[in-house]
């Protein structure tokens, strides 16, 4: 009940030495609180009406930019300073993407490694941006002889506050709060507000996350009052018993001031619709600090079921005149330990979720409320159910979308001083910070507090997180203790205390990254004390995410496996325009930027644009609730929902032959969050005997409309395949019309009914097919074992490890050349061998059939000494306005073969220009598995049919050859189209993602060269 105190330090002249002193990181700041709205009436708090009491000052603000403090208009707060020469600046926006100073991607290592000597708490001097920020404004009328603050909503890194020309404050942290009280300070009529903020202090050294380095006023400025009876800080608790039947809601309340005589505070609390009073109470003068009410059998929040009691505080004066009313969610549930299993209202927890930044291409950490909007729906349409805020607490409606659409949160604190301890990977922590450096806590601890306080309130948030990936010490093992000390209803995570045992009580839970699966499932069987989840893991960095399904087939065989957070959910890639001002996603030192990181911001499961990555495909599969398992007759369901029944859902059940639709049915089913079912199929008689390939497809969709997606939306789904009486492929039947063949010197020639095929001894290869005049080949097909290297064939060293194999893609000697002729068809083999090794060889055998199709083989073989081959395929080209393709395939998104979990086999369409994914960096992409027939066609609707034989393919159409790709480093390097690539394979290897700084894919997805191997595809016209 006592008066707002400052943080720490109250001064009331500034002093530029505060940003390398540790002792000072907040000056005459308001302590930090609940981050509650309250309004003057129940009318205006009922329908979430904008705040009347906050006047934003967003927008447009005159800006001055210096590269360091030396430089800087010192004086610019004083009221006759002129600065009518002055730029201008948006805020809330960065200072590097509105034209001033660079933009600056680095991962681990701090900005200016290599250019400055320094230690902690030093900082540069030589460049050490300054964003001078002047903004006008009149006070508001309504509030006007009342108390103004002002809140910065996150500011980066370090800054200081005049009013008039009085210093008013100074704070670091520049992803929470920090507030200001100006009533002293204001004048009737205009008022000049000046902001200095600088890039670099000593808070810089606890913010060395894998992100871009910004600077600038970043997300909201706004002033507010408060009303004559203010409640400044709100506590909600929510309490359950042991039989999660009785809830009990207890209220803290601390006010501004000291509360009038005559006071009087009303609880209210609704149901979700705020239509019916579940429980309310009266509290006289003496007992409004602490509210308790008691709620029986309350509707539990989960991130299934998001449910949200409506909380009214209201506050009397002394003549019963209501003064505040704060609105406030509420969620009961209970997070808890149970037998070293993480538990939420008594089920046991896994979390299917992804590490997120704030990020937008255009404005990069300043996001709006559409982007928020945008990317709780995307994470809960592909059954996300968790998210950690890397490394940051977020802005505050990002918590309030998790609240009420459901996603589990660990709420990370800011704190990251990876460069300070690991130099080049190795673990070097002799200058770690803070670690059991006291000067550090208090400015440690106050980032802890700033986080807790202002976030408390959120049932989405079930774990707080102590940084990331700052060592481990006294520090946060204390910062551990402050969480559990204020709020036992929550875990405490940190994952630094793997490099460090000694410190392990810091940390609820294990938490690691990037393991191997191997390695999660060692410490699974070795008796561990802790649960375990992967807080971060599947590095998604370009073409990756292979081998998800190894993590995930965790979760049903140790229950003390709990899950993990995908690195991460969107790319951190920022638009810029090439010399021709086309617009492109740039990366790390396409601004000049050194040191960077490059591409290594490009890790994410949706691309900078808010556009999703094909590689969502995989997630939204792996992390279904509810796995649905088809054979002939029936459905298992394994309902892996902690709370819901799959009988809220439609099952449909579709059956397909040779990929077309005959029948679709529905079933009523009914099986219980956490237990298994079946249901049996409904189907006509005689339906699947006809002769060819089946799939049976099983949906299940919602049967109503939710906040994140609309009726009908596919949310789990599951296939069979079977085949019915269906022979092996044999060779083709010839025809009887015309068939002849030329053997010339150089050129074989075989004619037919409106085609001619020919074949060159000089070449080696087949260099013409022409259908119907047509001439399809641009350029002869060619033995492949060469793919576009990927980020994580780089991380991998896969150019060094398996280098030869672009040699011998690129450089190779047919050596033999076979002809034989029988009736109506035409073989020609290729021998072709390679420099890399004398004891290789591959032939490629055509065959020609009296009705122009080819059955195209491709034989290895294999010899020992020679590193894994990236792929073993057949590539060539056509003319690019063959661009059309129509896939009967595993799709419909690209699909590797340790990434192919979420795909469906059916006929999809699109364009070979969809194939190259917008990966940061070009690269290997758009491949299918499991591939029956492509056909490539015109806008005619001609063309070329590719169909396997006896075996299923992967093929891949793009406008570009694996070499084009490979030598570009951004897609605006990429020539011209001239050409459809066509590349058809016995094998690819898988993409991996375990890391991509040296994780090998794992075996069983490689392609071993000492073996022999072989394939074969038909090409025919349409």
């Amino acid at each position: 009940m006592s008066r707002l105190k400052t943080n720490y330090r109250t001064e009331t002249q500034p002093n530029i030495n505060w940003l390398s002193d540790v002792n000072v990181f907040a000056v005459n700041r308001i302590s930090s609180h609940s981050d509650h709205v309250y309004y003057e009436t129940m009318t205006e708090a009922s329908s979430n009406a904008p705040m009347k009491m906050r006047h934003s000052l967003n927008g447009n603000w005159k800006f001055n930019y210096e590269v360091n403090p030396q430089s800087r208009p010192e004086d610019f707060y004083k009221i006759d300073f002129d600065y009518s020469a002055w730029g201008d600046i948006t805020v809330p926006g960065h200072i590097q993407l509105q034209g001033y100073g660079k933009a600056q991607y680095v991962n681990t290592m701090y900005p200016w490694d290599g250019h400055n000597d320094i230690r902690p708490p030093e900082i540069p001097n030589d460049y050490n941006p300054v964003g001078s920020y002047i903004k006008s404004f009149h006070v508001p009328f309504n509030m006007k002889n009342n108390p103004v603050y002002i809140s910065f909503q996150g500011v980066e890194s370090a800054f200081y506050v005049w009013l008039n020309g009085e210093f008013v404050g100074y704070s670091e942290d520049s992803f929470t709060p920090a507030e200001f009280e100006l009533t002293p300070f204001l004048t009737v009529g205009e008022n000049k507000l000046a902001v200095e903020v600088y890039q670099r202090s000593t808070g810089s050294w606890l913010e060395d996350q894998d992100f871009w380095r910004f600077s600038g006023i970043f997300r909201d400025v706004y002033l507010y009052t408060v009303p004559k009876i203010h409640v400044n800080d709100l506590k909600v608790r929510t309490e359950l018993d042991s039989t999660y039947k009785m809830g009990t809601l207890n209220i803290d309340l601390s006010f501004l001031s000291e509360v009038p005589s005559g006071t009087k505070v009303v609880a209210i609390l609704t149901d979700k619709s705020g239509d019916s009073v579940v429980s309310h109470t009266i509290e006289p003068e003496q007992l409004i600090g602490n509210i308790s009410l008691e709620v029986n059998t309350p509707h539990l929040w989960s991130a299934e079921d998001p449910y949200l009691y409506k909380l009214y505080i209201q506050t009397f004066n002394k003549s019963d005149h209501l003064v505040e009313v704060i609105p406030q969610k509420v969620g009961f549930r209970r997070f808890e330990m149970i037998d070293k299993i993480m538990h939420i209202n008594g089920k046991r927890i896994v979390f299917k979720g992804v590490n997120r930044h704030e990020f937008n291409c255009y404005s990069g950490r300043t996001i709006t409320k559409e982007d928020m909007l945008w990317d709780v729906k995307t994470l809960k349409r592909n059954n996300i159910n968790a998210v950690r805020t890397s490394h940051y607490p977020n802005q505050t409606y990002w918590y309030e979308l998790c609240d009420e659409y459901g996603l589990y949160v660990i709420d990370e604190m800011n704190l990251e001083t990876h460069g300070s301890w690991q130099k080049m990977g190795a673990v070097e922590p002799s200058w770690n910070i803070p670690g059991n450096k006291k000067e550090w806590e208090n400015i440690v601890m106050d980032r802890a507090i700033s986080m807790y306080e202002r976030d408390k309130n959120h049932p989405s948030i079930l774990i707080w997180s102590c940084g990331n990936e700052s060592y481990a010490g006294e520090v946060i093992l204390n910062v551990s203790k402050y969480f559990k000390s204020v709020d036992p209803s929550r875990l405490v995570h940190y994952e630094g205390v793997f490099y460090n045992r000694d410190y392990n009580d810091t940390s609820d839970m294990e938490s690691r990254m990037y393991a191997k699966p191997a390695d999660i499932e060692q410490y699974l069987k070795e008796n561990p004390q802790k649960p375990y989840i992967s807080c971060e893991y599947m590095h998604a960095m370009g073409n990756s995410l292979g081998g998800m399904y190894k993590y995930t087939d965790l979760e049903h065989k140790y229950p003390m496996y709990q899950g993990g957070f995908i690195w991460d959910y969107m790319d951190q890639s920022i638009t810029k325009k090439d010399r021709y001002g086309n617009e492109f996603l740039a990366y790390g030192g396409d601004f000049g930027d050194r040191p960077t990181d490059y591409e290594f911001c490009g890790n994410g499961i949706v691309y900078a644009n808010r556009e999703e990555s094909p590689k969502i495909q995989e997630v939204k599969f792996l992390y279904q609730n509810v796995k649905l398992i088809p054979d002939r007759t029936g459905v298992t369901i394994i309902n892996d929902n902690l709370f819901t029944n799959v009988n809220e859902y439609d099952l449909e059940y579709i059956l397909y032959l040779e990929g077309k639709e005959i029948y679709r049915s529905k079933l009523s089913v009914d099986v219980e969050a956490q237990s298994k079912g079946r249901s049996d199929f409904d189907w006509p008689n005689h339906l699947q005997t006809e002769s060819g390939e089946y799939c049976i497809h099983t949906s299940l969709k919602l049967k109503e409309k939710t906040l994140w997606e609309d009726v009908g939306y596919e949310v789990a789904f599951g296939q069979f395949v079977f085949t019915e009486k269906q022979t092996e492929l044999s060779e083709k039947e010839s025809l009887k019309d015309s068939f002849r063949v030329v053997e010339g010197d150089v050129n074989i020639g075989v004619h037919g009914n409106d085609f001619k095929i020919m074949f060159s001894k000089q070449v080696g290869s087949l260099i013409s097919v022409n259908y119907a005049g047509k001439e399809m080949i641009e350029s002869p097909p060619a033995p492949l074992f060469w793919r576009a290297t990927t980020d994580n064939d780089r991380g991998y060293a896969q150019s060094f490890q398996s280098g030869c194999w672009l040699t011998a893609s690129l450089a190779r000697k047919c050596t033999e050349v076979t002809f034989k002729e029988e009736k109506n068809r035409v073989k020609v083999a290729f021998t072709y061998k390679f420099s890399i090794n004398d004891e290789i060889e591959t032939k490629v055998i055509y065959t020609v059939y009296a009705d122009g199709s080819i059955r195209v083989k491709s034989a290895y073989q294999g010899a020992n000494g020679l590193p894994i081959m990236p792929i073993f395929a057949v590539s060539f080209k056509i003319p690019a306005d063959y661009h059309n393709l129509e896939w009967y395939a595993q799709g419909p998104e690209e699909n590797y073969s340790d990434r192919a979990m979420g795909t469906k086999l059916g006929i999809f369409k699109n364009q070979v220009t969809n194939n190259l994914s917008k990966y940061l960096m070009p690269q290997e992409s758009g491949n299918r598995t499991g591939v029956r027939w492509v056909n490539v066609t015109d806008q005619k609707g001609q063309g070329i049919k590719i169909s396997s034989f006896n075996k299923a393919l992967e093929c891949n159409f793009s406008p570009y050859t694996a070499f084009e790709l490979e030598n570009a480093q951004h897609h605006y390097e990429l020539p011209n189209v001239h050409y459809t690539v066509v590349t058809v394979a016995g094998k690819q290897m898988g993409v991996g993602g375990d890391d991509s700084w040296g994780a090998p894919v794992h075996d069983e997805h490689l392609i071993k060269s000492n073996e022999d191997m072989e394939f074969e595809f038909f090409v025919s016209r349409i």
